[in-house]
């Protein structure tokens, strides 16, 4: 029986003594997971964080490969350029006398993916569950929808986590509500998915980020970390949440690379919408068309295919309140 008391989120993960957080879809999207490991490891978990990476890591040196296509960032890994948000977090962790271990994967297709996974479950003993989050709520788009946003990244590791029956609990949680309209998200769509995922058992609610919480003071302290750490490239996704969860509204300006659009911070960007992962994996239309694929591009290939195959796409529909 669950209770009102407590999100079904965390009521799922009640059991789990030591859970891997992981970022779906690239770039600054394991920063959405600091919060929900923050509660996890205050509540007794122990708790990693991983990330699928934009960053050069096959510059990295083999010292700092656990296994293939995993590797373990620390504050001083090097890294050539100036764009690395995994060890901008991990330095932020080691401010805070946090473990400052953020695992990272390269972009790749769902097979070698899915093995790098399973390599890190193995090098962390086991994992009791792996949590997914996304930067936005692309993730949750079932592949008919007008527009699907920037799916590669985070199909990608839907596709891989979906394979690893083994984990006990698999979930996903999304945070930044809205911000994907940018690349042409209709969230009234996103609203409709979890409807029928609600109906399918699937969808386990939503909660908000306090901004006073321990978890909402750390986020926006970690987030202004990594935007000072970021500076030509600061992240549009995670500076709309943090003007969210500070209670700013509107067309918030906190960086030069929104230039010339309109943006709309709310407080529904700082709400976590989280869904049962293999339900959110059977509910894609597409999701095993990426089975077999080694690259990224090949994602992209068979995504493409599914589209141009499609009869037709769910239009957009206008928010009506």
């Amino acid at each position: 029986m669950h209770s009102l008391r407590e999100p079904l989120f965390f009521t799922r993960l009640r059991g789990a003594r030591r859970v891997l957080v992981a970022g779906a879809g690239g770039g600054f999207d394991v920063y959405a997971g600091l919060p929900l490991a923050l509660a996890l490891r205050s509540a007794g978990a122990e708790v990693h964080l991983a990330n699928l990476s934009f960053a050069d890591l096959y510059g990295l040196g083999l010292d700092h490969w656990v296994a293939p296509d995993v590797a373990a960032v620390d504050p001083e890994t090097p890294l050539r350029g100036d764009y690395f948000p995994e060890r901008s977090l991990a330095r932020w962790l080691r401010s805070r006398d946090l473990p400052d271990t953020v695992y990272a994967f390269p972009q790749t297709g769902v097979q070698p993916l899915r093995a790098a996974y399973r390599a890190l479950l193995e090098h962390l003993g086991g994992v009791d569950a792996v949590v997914l989050v996304d930067g936005g709520t692309d993730i949750l788009m079932h592949g008919d929808e007008h527009g699907l946003g920037t799916p590669e990244e985070d199909m990608a590791s839907l596709a891989a986590v979906a394979g690893l029956d083994e984990v006990p609990e698999r979930l996903v949680a999304c945070l930044g509500f809205g911000v994907d309209a940018h690349h042409g998200v209709n969230h009234s769509l996103v609203l409709e998915n979890l409807a029928a995922l609600d109906r399918s058992g699937g969808y386990l609610g939503a909660f908000s980020l306090p901004r006073e919480s321990a978890e909402g003071a750390a986020y926006l302290d970690a987030v202004a970390h990594a935007q000072q750490a970021h500076v030509t490239h600061p992240s549009i996704v995670h500076g709309s949440v943090a003007a969210a969860v500070r209670g700013e509204f509107g067309d918030v300006r906190f960086t030069e690379r929104t230039r010339g659009t309109e943006l709309f911070v709310n407080p529904l960007m700082a709400m976590y919408f989280c869904v049962d992962l293999p339900a959110l994996a059977r509910a894609n239309l597409y999701l095993g068309r990426l089975e077999d694929t080694v690259l990224m591009r090949q994602i992209s290939t068979a995504v493409s295919g599914f589209r141009d195959e499609l009869p037709r796409q769910r239009p957009p529909r206008a928010f009506p309140h």
